[in-house]
């Protein structure tokens, strides 16, 4: 899969839904902010834990989403793969499946 096609397919796709609905990606959009904000946990916490759901969730878009994004928070290719462990062993053989193309985007983002 090419993760980076992936992201930009995604980012058509919501802006397509943004133009249709604009309140509620407004919402949504406000919503992120305000969780993704600095708090008892950065960034570089948050964003493994949406890849971690976007993975359970079997969500390529989240996980190219959130991978990139964790990575751009200064998360290691070591970090990626410990979140990935830790979602393998409350998700079962899907989170295994989703994790492994996680892992993938991993490498792609950091080539």
């Amino acid at each position: 899969m090419d993760w980076k096609a992936c992201i930009a397919e995604a980012n058509r796709n919501l802006a397509r839904c943004c133009h249709r609905a604009p309140e509620a990606a407004a919402g949504f959009a406000g919503m992120a902010k305000a969780v993704m904000a600095e708090g008892a946990f950065g960034v570089k916490e948050k964003e493994p834990a949406c890849l971690a759901i976007g993975i359970f969730g079997q969500c390529n878009d989240c996980i190219g989403v959130h991978l990139r994004a964790a990575i751009r928070a200064g998360a290691t290719r070591e970090e990626v793969a410990e979140t990935i462990s830790v979602t393998m062993y409350m998700g079962g053989g899907p989170a295994f499946m989703y994790g492994a193309r996680a892992l993938e985007a991993s490498d792609q983002f950091a080539a």
